[in-house]
């Protein structure tokens, strides 16, 4: 059932494809503000402009950063409050999955930088915005890899050892680590924080790798549900009034069920964030 988000001010990251774009479309269509992020200028003017004439919602707007780099993460913040100064819903969906070790512009390991610290500076620097809303809520997309993810506090960043899918298991259980660690620490306000696993959806996640295994994915892709369906908890965790109220949980399938042991170990929650507090140089407002 639908639910309107009249009045509501939606941010998505990585909303030009996939998921992201996918649910920008269906918070716009439910009357929302919908503002999307992404990366490249010309895909967020088309998204936008495509969300309009599909949704006839003209609070379409767009933020072009990239979440990679700090420096544009602050300035996506800047050019929001410049805008709006209330935030009703953050979605933090950006991500990718790299083939080789790559550093950002600050010199971090780009799947950490990129699938976890974005989110963890860019919420962060929202926080007051989120506050200043009758009730808001953080919806953090995570992933069923986070299972299989352990956080080595010896090479986070995979100086000495990476491995592209050992990387992005970490990024996607420091992403449920994060969610549930900032739900603690917001417990007493109107902010609600909540992630999820969105299934096996085709989206362009790993196109960015090489041919031959962008080639093998593209015949995994038939077995993948699209990204609308992909898209129905992300939308689901926004919008129902059923989850009002509702945080530290963990959904797939627009059901609550349980993440890995590992994700509710609440001493390496304290130690991603206090790391993410070195690397950001962002500290939670006391």
């Amino acid at each position: 059932m639908a639910h309107s988000m009249e009045g509501k001010v939606c941010l998505i990251t990585g909303a030009t494809s996939g998921i992201g774009a996918a649910t920008a479309m269906e918070l716009a269509m439910l009357g929302a503000t919908t503002i999307i992020v992404g990366r490249n200028r010309r895909k967020c003017e088309r998204i936008s402009q495509r969300i309009k004439r599909k949704t006839e919602n003209e609070a379409v707007e767009f933020l072009a950063a990239d979440l990679s780099s700090q420096q544009e993460v602050r300035y996506l913040a800047a050019e929001f409050k410049n805008r709006h100064n209330h935030l009703a819903v953050l979605i933090n969906n950006a991500g990718a999955i790299f083939a080789k070790r790559q550093q950002t512009a600050d010199g971090i390991e780009m799947t950490f930088a990129l699938n976890h610290l974005a989110y963890f500076l860019l919420t962060n620097l929202l926080l007051d915005c989120l506050k200043a809303s009758p009730s808001a809520r953080i919806v953090v997309v995570a992933s069923v890899a986070h299972n299989k993810g352990t956080l080595r506090f010896d090479d986070l960043q995979g100086e000495r050892h990476y491995d592209r899918l050992e990387a992005y298991r970490q990024s996607k259980l420091a992403n449920v680590l994060f969610a549930y660690e900032l739900a603690r620490r917001l417990a007493g306000t109107r902010v609600s924080v909540n992630a999820l696993d969105p299934g096996s959806v085709a989206t362009n996640l790993g196109r960015n790798n090489s041919w031959l295994r962008t080639r093998m994915r593209n015949l995994l892709v038939r077995s993948m549900v699209n990204p609308q369906e992909g898209a129905r908890t992300v939308v689901y965790l926004a919008s129902c009034p059923e989850v009002e109220g509702k945080t530290g949980h963990y959904f797939k399938n627009q059901k609550e069920i349980p993440s890995s042991d590992g994700s509710h170990d609440t001493s390496v929650a304290r130690g991603l964030w206090l790391v993410s507090e070195e690397l950001t140089g962002v500290r939670f407002p006391n």
